[in-house]
């Protein structure tokens, strides 16, 4: 059984973690919701970005001549897989469930005899991935230090997509990210970058019953913007992780904090106990001497 002293120790530990675990979840608080904003934000302009993609293709139909980061390369033998996830943990399961899925797709595309590489954006990530699949792991990018994340951030994870899409090394990417639903909820998910996706019902823009010449051509149209659309479809990811992040590790803080307040409160009854046990002890030892005498 533990001492008073033990007792009195481990309470203001628990009470110090707790102070800690508030503060971490206030903090959260405080840059989750710009997090979020930025991540709605982003939304309606990536979806439009698909809506002209899918307005320019079928302007194209099958003419052939389609850029490769809308065709392909006519093999899926290579995979690249950008997997996003955060620097740090203390975020509940928000890490686990991104490379949980992510492992998946490795074993599902391993079976199939596929080649997979992949790209860590975000510590927690290549930590994790790194003991199983090192050896598939090309590079890893982190945002530590940065102190707000933006657009540049997007573009430098796109160059390497490309860099490695444009030597041959890779015939698809995939993002993997977790989509903010709200602040109990992030969505572990799958998006493929290369070849575009254009998923079927898409909304195409809305051409009024008007008819487009497109000057240059198709082509040249979708030679530039589909490498836009890959640096914005990652950006996208990006602030999507974020408040993501923030989002869990909020909901993880505010349970430890609550956790911690459970804990204090059963070893405070415990103390109280003990003591109560102890000044009994010893007045029963004090009424006893003095019978003696």
């Amino acid at each position: 059984m533990p001492s008073l002293k033990d007792l009195r120790n481990r309470i203001a530990s628990v009470k110090s973690t707790r102070k800690i675990t508030r503060a971490m979840q206030l903090v959260a608080a405080s840059k989750l919701k710009r997090a979020q904003e930025a991540a709605e934000a982003a939304r309606p302009y990536a979806e439009k970005m698909q809506a002209v993609l899918a307005n320019v293709a079928a302007s194209m139909g099958n003419n052939g001549g389609a850029p490769k980061l809308l065709a392909g390369t006519g093999s899926d033998e290579r995979h690249l897989l950008v997997v996003m996830t955060a620097d740090r943990g203390l975020c509940g399961g928000f890490n686990t469930n991104i490379v949980k899925l992510v492992r998946q797709r490795i074993e599902a595309l391993t079976r199939d005899g596929k080649t997979v590489k992949i790209l860590c954006v975000g510590r927690k990530g290549r930590d994790q991935l790194k003991r199983f699949y090192g050896a598939l792991i090309v590079d890893t990018v982190e945002f530590t230090g940065i102190r707000r994340v933006g657009f540049a951030q997007a573009v430098d994870v796109a160059k390497r997509v490309f860099e490695l899409f444009d030597r041959g090394d890779v015939d698809v990417a995939t993002m993997f990210f977790g989509r903010f639903k709200s602040v109990i909820s992030q969505v572990p998910t799958a998006q493929r970058l290369i070849p575009a996706e254009i998923p079927a019902g898409a909304k195409t823009a809305d051409l009024k019953g008007g008819a487009y010449e497109y000057e240059p051509d198709e082509a040249v149209i979708l030679a530039d913007l589909l490498p836009r659309n890959v640096t914005v479809q990652i950006f996208r990811g990006i602030l999507e992780s974020q408040a993501s992040f923030f989002g869990a590790q909020m909901a993880a803080m505010d349970s430890a904090t609550r956790n911690a307040g459970e804990v204090i409160d059963e070893l405070s009854l415990r103390y109280n106990r003990s003591r109560q046990a102890q000044i009994t002890k010893e007045l029963i030892e004090i009424i006893s001497g003095a019978e003696a005498l």
